[in-house]
């Protein structure tokens, strides 16, 4: 027997880090980004810590609400590159879809500006061609809001998306998006090998169980690779389960504020090291962003 063999082949697990999100949470939290230095500075402790891949909302300077300003997009990204660093860029293109009927007129939007074309909802990653954006591939109950993304938009965005030479990050609430992902994949949307994010514990989406992220996996494209993570006090479980079961996974602000029972987190680095830790204990290895790049098939 030899004892090294077990070790000599540890997989690569890819961490991407969600570093400040578009949530109400900046009230919450006072380590939360928000200007675009304090987002570059994140990213970059991020991939000190692990990571390989950083996703980036912007949010406005001021206010710290979110925001779909291609020239915050324009600095974050330019900070990040102007330093040198190998991280992958992936930027969102989630805001523009937030919905809910006014009390008096349900054909109106009760969140302003909670809605945007199609076109103004990548503009920025066509301007930037970022390695990575996320596409929404379906409606869900978004907590208090409907999460809309029908199925000519997505398509049209897919096409745009392929086309700028971006690598689009698929992410699924619940069942019936990762069936749409795959009929799109099918139809010769997206290039090999696709790549999804299960996105587990959001109300009132798919729960963070293991369960559902079997169902997840059962579903999605042979060859496709996977990435999942659960919101809240879901979030390292999650991390484990979705190393066990043969996936990638996420951590960051976005989707959890605290690093321990009642202790926020001093940023985000510290989550990406603790995932770090679980990947390692688990007999995997923590992906370098070459690794990444590799396995997505990203030039």
């Amino acid at each position: 027997m030899n004892p090294e063999h077990p070790l000599s082949t540890r997989r690569p697990v890819i961490i991407s880090c969600a570093l400040t999100g578009g949530g109400d949470s900046t009230g919450v939290s006072p380590h939360v980004p928000v200007t675009p230095e304090q987002i570059a500075n994140e990213a970059l402790a991020a991939r000190a810590a692990g990571a390989a891949i950083v996703h980036i909302h912007v949010r406005h300077p001021t206010t710290g609400k979110p925001s779909r300003d291609p020239a915050l997009y324009r600095e974050v990204v330019q900070r990040i590159r102007a330093s040198g660093s190998e991280v992958l860029i992936n930027l969102t293109t989630g805001a523009g879809g937030r919905y809910v009927p006014d009390a008096t007129d349900p054909n109106r939007n009760g969140i302003t500006g909670g809605m945007a074309t199609s076109e103004e909802r990548i503009e920025h990653v066509l301007e930037l061609r970022p390695d990575i954006c996320s596409l929404d591939v379906g409606t869900v109950n978004f907590g208090s809001y409907a999460f809309l993304n029908l199925p000519a938009e997505v398509e049209r965005m897919a096409r745009a998306i392929r086309e700028a030479g971006v690598k689009p990050e698929l992410e699924v609430f619940d069942l019936g998006h990762a069936a749409f992902a795959r009929h799109l994949y099918e139809r010769g949307l997206f290039a090999d090998p696709p790549w999804l994010q299960f996105c587990l514990g959001i109300p009132w989406g798919a729960p963070a169980t293991t369960e559902a992220m079997q169902a997840f996996k059962q579903m999605i494209p042979a060859g496709a690779l996977w990435s999942a993570f659960g919101i809240s006090r879901h979030q390292f479980p999650m991390v484990a389960q979705s190393v066990l079961l043969g996936g990638h996974v996420r951590v960051g602000l976005e989707d959890n504020l605290y690093i321990a029972p009642k202790q926020l987190s001093p940023g985000n680095a510290p989550m990406v090291e603790r995932a770090a830790r679980i990947i390692r204990e688990l007999d995997a290895e923590v992906a370098t962003p070459a690794q990444a790049r590799e396995l997505l098939k990203i030039g």
